[in-house]
């Protein structure tokens, strides 16, 4: 930023350093985070403001590269550059953004995609989704809000983007030390935009719907279930904007059910259906899940295919216990819903929750629902999602597709 040279300019910037048991060998070999019990933190580095900018030196005075500090944060620093004489600026952020874009150009024909994922695009903490002329940002990092002025000129120019909106709601800020709030830096949005993906048609509200207005993550997922849908009559469960249900509809579903506790998400998934000339062929239910499903099986509703994909229910380490119960649940209450031999999806977005504990709750809930099971397919998040090899909990998002028998 221009009126704090001295926080990016490498020439001037203060010095932080690893205590003497801490790992420096690991940010050599790319892992991007210092722990605020690897760092020593004196006087000099508690009066750092948030999101400022150091040279991390190991125990020995050795240097690792340039750091954003935040003392406030579990994660007290995370690494900018490996080289300690880069300089982070407006030219710095569009070398990183043009990077990001080269890459979904190559595997994306229109510009509907995440444009950057945080750490292992080298932003950290900062997550861009585009629709298109429209781009918005989560600065979920100190430093990112601090340049976020010269982050939405650099993404302009690189992408041309016209609106760009920032999104500061969720967990992630409020770890930071981060206020909640969301505004237009540039351009307008007057309405939800259409969003393509998998021949289906999304409406993304930009400023009121949920993190930046649609999940591109499960792309890869919804063209899977696309497959099973032909023909089948398909149940989406916590559906948002209706992302599996109006997938299944493009992919030549019978019907459509979308359940949902938004019925703004719900207006927009109908709304999604409507652009798509497939409407009569959607429902949609607004309710809690859980009593929804309960309800609909003693209804006595059957269905083709059945996808369940709720919010993170295990997003840190103390809500595990009781995330991998919900996800149990979810699972007992799903396969008495679904028809002899026919497919049952269930997703996780939870960091805390890996794929192992995760498969295992959803087999106990659905031997528990009184159907056998076969795992056919698990999907994860799409290449425009990348991840750092260091950080397994990266890879967030698991997708388990089985086949259900009796």
């Amino acid at each position: 930023m221009t009126d704090l040279p001295d926080m990016t300019d490498a020439r001037a910037l203060p010095v932080v350093r690893l205590r003497p048991k801490a790992n420096a060998r690991a940010i050599r070999h790319g892992f991007p985070w210092v722990y605020a019990d690897e760092l020593v933190v004196d006087r000099r580095t508690r009066g750092l403001a948030p999101g400022a900018m150091a040279v991390l030196q190991d125990a020995e005075r050795g240097e690792l590269g340039v750091v954003t500090v935040n003392v406030n944060s579990k994660i007290v620093a995370r690494v900018m550059d490996q080289n300690a004489g880069a300089t982070i600026d407006r030219a710095w952020l569009v070398a990183r953004l043009r990077r990001a874009l080269a890459m979904r150009e190559r595997l994306f024909d229109a510009p509907f995609y995440r444009l950057v994922h945080a750490e292992a695009d080298g932003l950290p903490g900062v997550v861009i989704d585009r629709f298109g002329d429209a781009a918005v940002i989560q600065p979920n990092a100190a430093w990112a809000d601090r340049m976020l002025p010269d982050l939405a000129d650099a993404l302009a120019e690189v992408t041309g983007v016209s609106t760009v909106v920032m999104n500061g709601s969720g967990r992630a800020r409020g770890l930071e030390g981060l206020d909640e709030r969301t505004e237009v830096l540039a351009g307008g949005v007057p309405a939800p935009i259409e969003v393509p993906m998998n021949g289906a048609t999304y409406l993304a509200d930009l400023t009121g719907g949920q993190k930046t207005g649609l999940f591109y993550d499960q792309r890869p997922n919804h063209a899977f279930a696309q497959r099973l849908a032909r023909g089948a009559r398909v149940l989406d469960v916590f559906s948002h904007v209706g992302g599996f249900g109006l997938a299944a509809l493009a992919g030549g579903a019978e019907s459509a059910t979308c359940v949902d506790g938004s019925a703004a998400a719900l207006s927009l998934a109908q709304g999604g259906a409507r652009a798509m000339g497939l409407e009569a062929r959607l429902t949609t239910r607004q309710g809690d899940a859980f009593a929804v499903m309960e309800a609909m099986a003693s209804e006595g509703q059957r269905f083709d295919v059945v996808i369940c994909d709720p919010p993170a229910f295990a997003p840190a380490k103390q809500a595990l216990e009781a995330g991998l119960r919900a996800y149990e649940r979810i699972a007992r209450l799903a396969a008495p819903l679904v028809a002899p031999g026919g497919y049952l999806c269930l997703c996780s977005c939870s960091h805390a929750a890996d794929l192992t504990a995760f498969r295992n709750a959803s087999a106990r809930g659905i031997g528990r629902g009184g159907r056998r099971m076969q795992l056919i397919h698990t999907g994860f998040a799409g290449p425009d999602h990348p991840m750092l090899p260091q950080l397994a909990e990266s890879g967030y998002l698991k997708s388990l597709f089985f086949r259900l028998d009796g």
